[in-house]
């Protein structure tokens, strides 16, 4: 772990909480179920490997924000990062609660058995990437340099 002097600002997105992206998909792809039924069918199994999928999912997350508290930096995209996370789950995924929330996403969308939030789902991590997890990466590569790039480069930015 390594820091600098902290700036006054984070990264530079938008100020929408990201597990909202993820519910807004969720929630637009039961909307569309309802206009037009895609059901997924192979009922109980999808219920039941979605609800496995998505308590795995709910646990990286969780991983993810316990180590964040317990490092005691910010969950919150655009406050400053007083720590870079590089320990823990941050080994295996530099961002285990945006990963997290996908495959808990992919569980629920199992559990609701419907194909329209898989459907919706690629949209979901598309704009997740590009509104969340880039403005976050040019923020840490300006905040910790080359300690961050060789971070990068060692772990996967998903899993």
């Amino acid at each position: 772990m390594s820091a600098t002097a902290e700036p006054r600002q984070g990264a530079e997105v938008m100020r929408i909480p990201p597990p909202l992206y993820y519910a807004a998909g969720l929630a637009a792809g039961v909307l569309l179920d309802q206009a037009v039924a895609l059901p997924i069918g192979a009922r109980p199994a999808t219920l039941v490997a979605g609800g496995v999928i998505a308590v795995a999912g709910l646990a990286l997350t969780s991983a993810g924000v316990a180590t964040v508290v317990r490092h005691r930096t910010t969950l919150v995209p655009h406050h400053p990062v007083g720590t870079l996370l590089t320990g823990g789950v941050y080994r295996l995924s530099r961002n285990p609660m945006y990963a997290g929330l996908a495959v808990l996403y992919l569980g629920l969308t199992l559990m609701i058995g419907s194909w329209w939030p898989a459907v919706l789902g690629p949209l979901v991590i598309m704009a997740v990437h590009r509104l969340v997890i880039r403005p976050e990466e040019r923020y840490l590569t300006r905040r910790f340099g080359r300690t961050y790039t060789d971070y990068q480069r060692r772990v996967r930015r998903w899993l």
